[in-house]
């Protein structure tokens, strides 16, 4: 008996954890960003201040590509035709620039924090 109210408990216990859990995945903003012809799109993006948010960064180019931003600090590589999911935040008001490390001179664009 005291197995059984313990296996019940413990049941109980994941599951509101894992409601919990998706509860907060699904609050969480997400921003869509795309990288074609060496430029990202938008260029600006704005987010709610203090508040992680979830980037999805197509690369619609054929070329890989480097999102990069040394305030955001976060670097990750997006091969041509591929996505890729990068976190930021939570961060204070303010513009935070990022750029494309392979076209730097093109690929730029900023995140701003309100």
């Amino acid at each position: 008996m005291i197995k059984r109210t313990f296996s019940c408990r413990f049941v109980l216990l994941l599951w509101s954890v894992s409601v919990g859990l998706s509860a907060v995945a699904a609050e969480r903003p997400v921003i869509e960003l795309e990288i074609r012809d060496h430029l990202f799109h938008p260029a600006e993006i704005t987010v709610p201040a203090n508040t992680k948010v979830k980037l999805i960064v197509y690369n619609r180019d054929p070329t890989p590509e480097e999102f990069e931003s040394y305030e955001l600090n976060r670097e990750k590589v997006i091969m041509g035709g591929q996505r890729a999911i990068i976190f930021i935040g939570p961060l204070p008001p303010g513009e935070y620039p990022f750029f494309g490390e392979f076209n730097p001179n093109t690929a730029q664009g900023k995140v701003i924090v309100k």
